[in-house]
């Protein structure tokens, strides 16, 4: 977590483009991730350099090869493209060197063909002037960038401030629930990860985090590690800024060719092959879409125009039979009572293996939604499969469920993640506590209503209350009691 002084000073970066001009948040995210991404391959540039002089050899591919940017007059030899050249220029230099030679070239920048190229094709550089470019500079240069983990937490701070323009709140789930749902699926280094609605690749980026910590096998075998560097991770975004951001977020936290496309994951040709192995999603749930759009093999297993059931189909579709999802769903989709909802639940109970449902508190996408929500977790098996459901109730997730959200000690969620590992013994919980598991005969009894709420049983405490006759003889001795004290008064002043 970015706190204090680095707080203080990725501020001052946000104030600085704020002040300059740049007030829609999303562009500012684009610029400063593009001059942290230009900044990241020189240092990979000079990572390579020292190895190559230690062992008196070659760059095999050197980022900043030898020669010249272009053949154009004004031409810039690749050397003055590197962060550590050009933030040495004066203002007027440095920024036509950034916007006449760094961004033309970033855009040819990758493989021919790779969803990085792809993605890089529209970058635009729009700091609008010399002093704002230099400023910036100056103080990107002064956080520490160096460590993987304070560069992850540096840019997940900077991607939380979308969450102040409203709706762009949607791009952001918070990263403490992302992470339970990261460690409730536990991926593994054979996995292929999708998230259909990937934003600013939060989901990807912490499984490739946990990876990293339960996994340090993946960096011993050359196979694995170009599956971890290639194929393993995909992301698709109808918006061309948050697939950007996603790319070079994925190879800011060191994944150096994932898939992150711009598409819209519900129309045709979506990514439905069945060859990802775990979803991870916070799909957009507001509002619903022309059935034009909708791809018609998605309306055939469910006839609606609502976005988050036709999500939930679309990642049944993604997956392998065994491929596990963690997605989360609005209430509504639990025990929703138009025929689309029955149909994707029945689909869930009946088709596959629904293993969880976790209602998470109301306020917990709050400042920019106070929809209720629960993540659902279920397995594609093609045959059934479901025996018991697991449900939980969260009622806290460490955090204050007002707007504000602030820390706080009560927090339900490393209970809900030990419960998960150890719910065989579920079993003997009742219906009254946090958590508990129901029989798939009677989720199909109750028309496959998965509201926690209709299996929970309310505790209720037996009261005893005092007789209206014994409640007015304590009125009458209090207040005797009254004018006594009164009358005891009175004489006192007499």
């Amino acid at each position: 977590m970015v706190t204090g002084p680095l707080k203080s000073q990725v501020d001052k970066v946000w104030d600085a483009f704020w002040s300059g001009g740049i007030a829609n948040p999303v562009e500012v995210i684009e610029q400063i991730t593009y001059l942290l991404f230009i900044k990241r391959l020189d240092e990979l540039h000079t990572r390579e350099e020292q190895k190559a002089a230690r062992f008196d050899d070659q760059i095999d591919i050197p980022i900043f090869p030898e020669g010249y940017d272009s053949d154009l007059p004004g031409r810039r030899p690749y050397r003055d493209l590197r962060w550590g050249v050009f933030t040495n220029y004066s203002p007027s230099e440095m920024f036509d060197v950034v916007s006449e030679h760094v961004f033309p070239w970033l855009r040819r920048l990758g493989a021919e063909g790779s969803s990085y190229a792809r993605n890089m094709r529209d970058a635009r550089f729009t700091i609008p002037t010399p002093a704002l470019l230099t400023k910036v500079v100056d103080l990107l240069a002064e956080i520490p960038m160096e460590d993987r983990d304070t560069k992850g937490d540096i840019y997940e701070y900077m991607l939380s401030k979308l969450a102040t323009s409203g709706t762009n709140g949607q791009f952001r789930t918070a990263r403490h629930i992302i992470q339970l749902m990261v460690d409730l699926t536990e991926p593994r280094p054979d996995d292929r990860i999708i998230d259909p609605a990937v934003g600013t690749a939060g989901f990807l980026v912490t499984a490739e985090e946990y990876l990293r910590a339960h996994h340090p096998e993946i960096w011993s075998d050359t196979a694995t590690r170009a599956h971890f560097n290639g194929p393993m991770f995909t992301g698709y975004d109808s918006d061309a800024a948050m697939a950007r951001i996603a790319s070079m977020n994925m190879l800011l936290h060191g994944v150096e060719n994932p898939t992150i496309e711009r598409a819209d994951s519900l129309t045709e040709g979506h990514p439905g092959d069945d060859s990802y192995t775990l979803v991870l999603a916070n799909p957009p749930f507001a509002g619903s879409l022309d059935d034009e759009t909708v791809a018609k093999d998605l309306q055939k297993v469910v006839k609606t125009r609502k976005t988050e059931l036709l999500f939930l189909v679309l990642m049944i579709r993604m997956l392998r039979n065994g491929g596990r999802a963690a997605v989360i769903v609005p209430e509504g989709v639990l025990f929703g009572s138009s025929n689309a909802h029955k149909v994707v639940r029945r689909l869930l109970v009946e088709d596959h293996k629904l293993d969880a449902v976790i209602k998470l508190p109301s306020g917990t996408f709050k400042p920019y939604t106070g929809v209720s929500t629960a993540i659902l977790l279920f397995t594609k098996t093609s045959s059934g499969g479901t025996d018991n459901v697991w449900f939980y109730d969260v009622r806290a997730d460490g955090m204050t469920l007002d707007d504000k959200r602030t820390p706080i000690e009560a927090n339900d969620l490393p209970d809900v993640l030990a419960r998960w590992r150890a719910r065989e013994a579920e079993s003997s919980r009742a219906r009254a506590d946090q958590s508990f598991l129901v029989p798939k005969q009677e989720i199909v009894a109750n028309g496959y209503d998965l509201s926690l709420n209709r299996y929970m049983e309310l505790k209720i405490e037996e009261v005893e209350h005092s007789s209206p006759t014994e409640i007015l003889d304590e009125l009458d001795a209090l207040e005797a009691e009254i004018q006594d004290a009164l009358k005891r008064l009175r004489e006192m002043l007499a």
